[in-house]
């Protein structure tokens, strides 16, 4: 800030000793040391508060951006899903459609009784072992 070298301040301090005085010369130190103090304290609270309202701008455009690449992730999804439900829907009434086409004109449509169409979901077909009980099982040589 200031170019002061040793020798103004040895300046300086001759012309206070003789300007203030031996004895008001310490007092005089002490009040100058506490107000260059406070003035030191201030200003770093100023500058924290300047760099917090910094960070917090920076914040503020860093959450609106992550909100904005939500809204569009969001969108897409929802795109995404219409377009899955579109195709879905399709394919249903080509299936209702292939399958009425089959049937042979005159013949009666029965449908399938819930228990049998749950049937194989229940079957226990076996495919499923414990690797214990399949050494248990096998023959001991």
């Amino acid at each position: 800030m200031f170019d002061v070298g040793f020798s103004e301040l040895i300046v300086i301090a001759l012309v206070a000793l003789i300007v203030i005085g031996p004895e008001r010369l310490p007092r005089v130190a002490r009040t100058l040391g506490a107000l260059m103090g406070r003035a030191q304290r201030y200003v770093n609270d100023v500058k924290a508060d300047i760099q917090r309202e910094v960070d917090l701008d920076e914040l503020k455009d860093i959450r609106s951006t992550f909100q904005d690449a939500a809204k569009s992730v969001e969108q897409s999804v929802n795109q995404v899903g219409q377009e899955l439900q579109a195709t879905g829907a399709s394919l249903e009434q080509n299936l209702s459609g292939a399958v009425e086409s089959k049937v042979e004109p005159g013949a009666e449509v029965h449908p399938v009784p819930d228990e049998i169409a749950a049937a194989p979901a229940q079957m226990d077909l076996g495919l499923e072992r414990e690797p214990a009980a399949d050494a248990a099982a096998a023959p001991k040589a």
